[in-house]
C-alpha cells in the first residue's frame, strides 16, 4: 500500500464504522411499525427509548473521548464497536419495554466513543488541509447507514421477523471490530511521541473552564437537538402525519439521508479547498459553518407543503446539518493538541447528545399533549442559527494548537 493511501484507507474503514452505528440506531425507528405489533409503544414511550439511547450516548461520548486518549485509538475503537454490537443484538430478544430500554441504554454507551475515535484517526494521520475533507467523508457514513436502513430493514421485514434486523446489524459490527484490530496502525511518529512522552493531556476541569470549549459544546447542544429529532422522528412523521406504510418509508425515507451524505462531503471539501487556496483556518472553517446553518430553516415549511416537496425540504436541511456536523467535529483537531483531541471531541459530542435527549423527550410530551409537528419543526429550523451565533461569539480566532496557550482562569485563548 502506498504511503499516501494508508490514511484514506483508515478513513474509509472509519466511515464504514460510522455507517454501521447509524444503521444500528436507526433500526428501531424504521422498524417501529412492525415492533408495535408485538410491543405496544406510545409516542411518549418512543421518545423515552430515544432519550435512553441519547442519555448514555452523551455520558459515554465524554467518557469515551477520555478513554480513547488514555487507551489509544486501535483498542478503544474495537472495544466500543463490539460493545454496541452486542447491545444491538439485545433489541432482538425484547418482549417488552424493559429490555428495549436496557438495550437502548447499552447501545448509547457503546456508540459514544465512535466520533471521538474518528476525530483521533484524522488527527493522527492527516494534516490540517485534509482534515475537514476526511471528517466530511467519515460523517457521510451517517448517511450510508441511514440510507441503507429503510430498504434493508424493509427487505428483512418482508423475509422474516423484525428481530432479525438487530441480529444482522450486530454481526456487521462484530466483524468490523475484529478487522480493525488486525489492520489499524498509528503513524510511526505518533507512536514514538506517545512512547517518549509528548504533550500532556489538558485536564477536564481546564477544558470545561474554556470559553472556546463551552461555546462548541453549546453550539452542538442546539444543533444536535434539531438533528436527532429529524433523525429519529422522520420515519414516524411519515407514518403518522403523511399516512405512509412500511413499504413507502422503505422507498422514500432514504432520500434526505442521502442528501445528508452529500452535505457531509461537500462541507468538508469546501473548507479544505479554502484552506489549500491560502485562506486562514479561521475563515476556512467559519464560512462553511455559517452557510450550512443557513440551510436549516427549510425544515420549518415541511408541514405546509406536499409530500414530495416536504422530502425536498428535509433533504436541504439534512444537507446543511451534516455539513455543519462534520465541520464542528473537525474543530478539535484544528486547535487542540492530539493528546486532548479525544477529550474535546467527547465533550462536544456530550453536549450534542444531551441536546438530542432533552429535545426528544420534550417532543414526545408535546405531541402527546396536542402540539403539532408544525410547532416542533419551527423550533428545529431556528436552532442552527443560534448555535452559529454562539460559536462566533465564543471561539475567537481559530489557530493551530502551537499558537494556543492556557492563561488566567484556565481559559484557552489565542496568543
Amino acid at each position: 500500500m502506498r504511503k499516501d493511501s494508508k490514511p484514506w484507507f483508515f478513513v474509509a474503514l472509519v466511515t464504514v464504522a460510522i455507517g454501521i452505528s447509524y444503521f444500528d440506531r436507526q433500526a428501531l425507528p424504521v422498524a417501529i411499525s412492525a415492533i408495535q405489533r408485538n410491543i405496544p409503544i406510545s409516542d411518549a414511550q418512543f421518545a423515552l427509548l430515544q432519550a435512553a439511547f441519547l442519555a448514555t450516548y452523551a455520558l459515554l461520548y465524554a467518557g469515551g473521548g477520555k478513554f480513547l486518549d488514555t487507551i489509544g485509538t486501535k483498542v478503544g475503537f474495537a472495544v466500543s464497536m463490539a460493545w454496541w454490537s452486542v447491545a444491538c443484538a439485545l433489541h432482538g430478544f425484547a418482549h417488552g419495554m424493559v429490555l428495549l430500554v436496557m438495550a437502548r441504554l447499552l447501545l448509547g454507551m457503546g456508540e459514544g466513543a465512535a466520533f471521538p475515535a474518528a476525530t483521533r484517526v484524522i488527527a493522527e494521520w492527516l494534516p490540517a488541509t485534509e482534515r475537514a475533507t476526511a471528517m466530511g467523508i467519515i460523517n457521510a457514513g451517517t448517511a450510508l447507514g441511514s440510507v441503507l436502513a429503510p430498504p434493508l430493514i424493509g427487505l428483512i421485514l418482508l423475509l422474516g421477523s423484525w428481530r432479525y434486523i438487530f441480529f444482522f446489524a450486530a454481526s456487521l459490527g462484530l466483524t468490523w471490530a475484529a478487522g480493525w484490530l488486525v489492520v489499524y496502525r498509528q503513524p510511526a511518529e505518533v507512536a514514538s511521541r506517545q512512547t517518549e512522552g509528548g504533550v500532556a493531556p489538558i485536564p477536564w476541569l481546564r477544558l470545561l473552564a474554556s470559553r472556546r470549549v463551552l461555546g462548541m459544546v453549546s453550539a452542538k447542544f442546539l444543533s444536535d437537538s434539531a438533528w436527532f429529532f429529524c433523525l429519529f422522528w422522520l420515519p414516524k412523521y411519515l407514518y403518522d402525519a403523511r399516512g405512509f406504510d412500511i413499504k413507502q418509508v422503505s422507498y422514500f425515507a432514504w432520500i434526505p439521508y442521502a442528501a445528508s451524505g452529500l452535505g457531509s462531503f461537500s462541507g468538508g471539501w469546501f473548507s479544505s479547498r479554502l484552506l489549500r487556496r491560502g485562506r486562514s483556518l479561521n475563515f476556512s472553517r467559519k464560512l462553511p459553518l455559517g452557510l450550512s446553518a443557513a440551510l436549516m430553516p427549510a425544515v420549518i415549511l415541511v408541514p405546509h407543503v406536499s409530500v414530495s416537496l416536504a422530502l425536498l425540504l428535509f433533504s436541504i436541511a439534512f444537507f446543511g446539518q451534516q455539513s455543519w456536523s462534520g465541520l464542528i467535529m473537525t474543530l478539535p483537531t484544528d486547535v487542540f493538541p492530539l493528546s486532548s483531541v479525544g477529550s474535546v471531541a467527547g465533550l462536544i459530542g456530550f453536549g450534542g447528545a444531551m441536546g438530542g435527549a432533552i429535545f426528544n423527550l420534550a417532543a414526545g410530551q408535546l405531541l402527546t399533549h396536542g402540539a403539532g409537528y408544525g410547532t416542533l419543526f419551527a423550533v428545529v429550523g431556528s436552532l442552527h442559527a443560534v448555535a452559529f451565533a454562539i460559536l462566533l461569539f465564543t471561539s475567537g480566532v481559530l489557530r493551530p494548537p502551537g499558537t494556543n496557550i492556557f492563561q488566567e482562569r484556565g481559559k484557552l485563548v489565542s496568543s
